[in-house]
């Protein structure tokens, strides 16, 4: 009986109310059922709907390919070549019409990432992504880079600021043939690029700059870890230098003899001479916050940096030179580089451009070949000024005692959906350098730090790479990189004369004297110390260089590239020198083993190598420890010995290769972080006493994550292979077993497997490159249906390993030239050419980079015209 006919039949009025009420449930359910599936059914189609306007608002942005585009400025046609990596190879008859077209292709793919490029420069990213972004514009715009650009450019040569214009001439055609269908970012975030400028190109500039010389924020870790520990530990952990050092134009040395004993860690003069300013009173929370800010560092032990080698014909198979360069930097979508082939009258130069910059940055033409690896020159310096009253009176004072008024830079930060923030950037001058109170960026720092920065002279934003992109040789190379403003970079080159060479470039102060120049304050320094100020810079003359070296082999990879007695204090900050050790070694075995027939496949196989004698030498120090403990923790628990034991197997058994498949990398990578954790957490003052405990560490980040040393491994391999009791804990363990509880204690905060034999050091050290708009929303990534990143995928290699990877940071290009016959070299970016899911360019070369493979790199207008797919004619309008 239905709830209607129950009401007929009732009988009493309790029998009528409870029928009603079952209708009423009834009804209610019919209602839910049907707004359920109403729901569900606009849900589909909505979901449906969704996914075909973007996958068309995807398709519409495709650029064109073939055809004829017809834009004004050009004086006459350029033909566009793209082969099937949707690589463009621009023909033009001048290089006006050579730098507009590749302005235009290059927005063709990569607008989206060039507006974001020139907004994170500058601070505005809060203006389109709304107040989550607040945090790095403030710090952007106290940093002052858009300020820097804007003085460069008042200052630019005229036939410098000529070609930023056609480069931006080309850049606008591209946004306004565009402008009916815009990249997908535009359209979900809502709003229309600005036209490009000029001074967008030297942000673009200016972002590689700052990726690459930001040192001030250790500069204060260091303050502040050290004003924490006890003195007699501060020289362990800041080593200048090492035995494996093998700067390049030092003499042969023997890297394949053992090293039986390490020597002790190098002091710097600074360590002892330096005068100090008041201790630091920025809190641990607020540094921490700052290299989150600017994503530095992007992983543990890496080094933002690169590996370039050359060898000479006499080790080549065909007797003519072999250079091969991969630059290790933040992985995004899409990669930083943009390949790009470009020719017009003599120029012919082909390789990787930065998007939102003219010409190549690196690669080769018909006669020379370069690469680079980051210098790590110290090109920032952070004063403790010394200051007075606020607001429009403030003062500072200057080093002859007088006092002036503080400059002012009025910000006004944009915010979506909120009200704008107008920030006063307070400013000292030293020389003719304005240099930006940045204690703003640390809310509890009561001191006044200012900082001075290569990029606040404007002499040193140099945009043009015209004369670099047109050497003839190697001589020519090295000359038009002298007026080279930085970031300073290690150069290596090869020419089709068979020379090689070496060549660090860049402006790098010198400090105190000319003479007799003062060591590298290693935290900020007092605003009147006459010793820290900048005097001038390092004679071009004077920097390091080799040509041409009687072994045949130059090598860079970011570690110490001075000599003990080079008179000019150049960084504190080397990278550790196990990538440059290893490349010397593999270099000088691999051209014996071969004899003398080196091949662009043992590069790739050399940038691909993943073993790493750091780990590998640690590997055994563990397993010896396990095996000598006398803790009853790791003894009398017959589990946990059985489970440290199985560990010691492992690692006494590995070949030291950080295979993606072998467990024994993923046990000391994770020992590795966990060590430093009770090496300093026991010796910081207000930190708990050193824990061996067998539970999963849930402790916030102390004053031990402010570590972040260049040659931090190094001084990691030193401690375990010394053993000093000096950094022992009051519990008087041996280091046995505070190495084995470090074990331990990996193994808990790693969840490593029961069965150590099945924990893949590749899932624990995996790659992730994620779209940084389309991965912010789940539902969007299922909406587009489209590969928007790699997902997390194992990956072999570590920091201290040729093939310096981290979870979003690694080779960011592999390139190989060959001298003998340039259509012979290769070239493979991380992702692909286009910023596009929809292009088949998008992720096309991840595969080859993934399994370390690669492509060639056409350069002949014979082979290019064989490799070509497609064919687009950019005509005068």
């Amino acid at each position: 009986m239905n709830p209607y006919e129950a009401i007929s039949a009732a009988t009493t009025p309790e029998e009528t109310r409870a029928a009603m009420q079952a209708r009423r449930r009834l009804r209610l359910v019919r209602i839910v059922v049907i707004f359920t599936v109403l729901v569900v059914v606009v849900a589909t189609i909505g979901f449906f709907y969704g996914r075909h306007w973007t996958r068309q608002a995807m398709r519409d942005a495709l650029p064109q390919l073939d055809g004829s585009i017809s834009i004004s400025g050009l004086s006459a046609p350029v033909t566009v070549l793209r082969d099937s990596h949707g690589v463009p190879h621009l023909r033009a008859s001048t290089l006006d019409d050579l730098v507009m077209a590749q302005g235009y292709v290059t927005a063709q793919d990569r607008l989206w990432q060039m507006d974001a490029l020139r907004r994170h420069a500058s601070g505005n990213l809060a203006e389109i992504l709304g107040a989550s972004l607040i945090a790095h514009d403030r710090a952007q715009r106290t940093l002052q880079i858009r300020a820097a650009a804007d003085r460069a450019l008042a200052i630019l040569p005229p036939d410098q600021l000529h070609l930023l214009e056609s480069y931006a001439a080309g850049v606008n055609a591209s946004i306004a043939t565009q402008s009916a269908h815009l990249p997908l970012e535009f359209r979900l975030i809502r709003y229309q690029p600005a036209p490009w400028t000029p001074r967008d190109s030297l942000l673009v500039g200016l972002v590689m700059f700052q990726d690459l010389t930001t040192s001030f924020p250790q500069e204060l870790n260091r303050e502040a870890l050290t004003a924490r520990l006890p003195e007699n530990l501060i020289a362990d952990l800041y080593p200048v230098g090492s035995w494996r050092d093998h700067p390049p134009a030092q003499p042969i040395v023997d890297l394949t003899a053992p090293q039986t004993d390490i020597p002790d860690v190098p002091l710097d003069e600074s360590q002892t001479k330096l005068r100090r300013p008041a201790v630091s009173s920025a809190s641990v929370e607020d540094l921490l916050a700052l290299q989150q800010t600017l994503k530095n560092p992007v992983c543990e032990g890496c080094f933002a940096g690169s590996n370039d080698w050359v060898v000479s014909g006499a080790h080549t198979a065909t007797g003519k030179p072999l250079l091969s360069n991969d630059m290790h930097l933040a992985h995004n979508v899409p990669g930083i580089w943009y390949q790009a082939d470009l020719e017009a009258g003599d120029l012919h130069v082909s390789g990787v451009s930065l998007p939102g910059v003219p010409f190549i940055i690196v690669g080769h033409n018909a006669h020379v070949a370069w690469g680079f690896t980051n210098l790590g020159a110290e090109v920032q310096d952070v004063y403790v000024e010394h200051t007075r009253g606020s607001g429009s009176t403030g003062e500072y004072e200057a080093a002859d005692g007088s006092w002036h008024l503080l400059l002012h830079q009025q910000e006004i930060i944009h915010v979506k959906g909120a009200k704008d923030i107008v920030l006063d950037v307070p400013a000292t001058q030293h020389g003719t350098a304005v240099t930006p109170i940045i204690s703003g960026i640390f809310p509890s720092e009561k001191r006044s730090l200012s900082l001075r920065w290569t990029i606040y002279d404007p002499a040193n934003v140099t945009p043009s790479f015209l004369a670099i992109n047109s050497a003839t040789d190697g001589a020519s190379l090295v000359s038009a990189f002298s007026t080279f403003g930085g970031p300073a970079q290690n150069l290596v080159y090869a020419d089709d004369q068979r020379h090689i060479g070496y060549h660090s470039v860049g402006k790098i102060p010198i400090r105190g004297s000319i003479a007799a120049p003062s060591p590298i304050s290693p935290v900020p320094a007092d605003a009147l110390d006459a010793t820290q100020e900048w005097v001038g810079t390092i004679p071009y003359e004077n920097m390091p260089r080799s040509l041409d070296p009687p072994n045949g082999i130059l090598a860079t990879a970011n570690a110490r590239v001075t000599s003990d007695d080079y008179p000019y204090p150049v960084t504190l900050n080397w990278a550790a020198p196990y990538r440059n050790e290893r490349i010397w070694k593999v270099l000088a075995e691999r051209s014996a083993a071969t004899k003398d027939h080196l091949t662009p496949a043992d590069m790739l196989t050399l940038q691909t190598d993943v073993y790493s004698d750091l780990d590998h030498v640690i590997a055994q120090r563990l397993a010896y420890a396990i095996d000598h403990t006398t803790k009853p923790e790791f003894t009398t628990d017959k589990s946990a010995a059985k489970r440290l034991h199985q560990a010691a197997d492992l690692l006494r058994d590995w070949n030291g290769s950080m295979d993606a498949d072998a467990a024994a990398p993923a046990i000391v990578v994770a020992t590795r972080a966990a060590l430093w954790t009770l090496l300093l957490n026991p010796q910081l003052k207000g930190q708990p006493e050193a824990r061996f405990d067998l539970q999963p560490s849930s402790t916030p980040p102390t004053a031990a994550s402010l570590y972040t040393w260049g040659n931090k491994s190094y001084a990691e391999e030193w401690l375990i292979m010394h053993t000093p009791s000096r950094w022992l804990p009051s519990t008087n363990v041996t280091w046995d077993d505070l190495l084995t509880a470090a074990v331990s204690k990996a193994l808990v905060d790693a969840h490593a497997p029961a069965d150590l034999t099945k924990w893949r050091f590749g899932q624990f050290h995996p790659i992730d490159i994620e779209h940084p708009i389309y991965s912010q929303s789940p539902i969007l990534q299922r909406v587009i249906g489209l590969p928007i990143g790699t997902g997390v995928q194992p990956q072999s290699g570590d920091d201290a390993t040729v093939k310096q990877v981290g979870r979003s940071f690694g080779p960011s290009e592999r390139f190989t030239a060959d001298l003998s016959d340039l259509d012979h070299s290769t070239l493979n970016l991380v992702l692909g050419e286009s910023s596009n899911p929809a292009s088949p360019w998008f992720m096309d070369q991840w595969p080859a980079w993934y399994h370390g493979t690669t492509f060639p790199m056409p350069f002949t207008n014979a082979a290019v015209d064989a490799a070509a797919t497609h064919t687009l004619t950019l005509t005068p309008r």
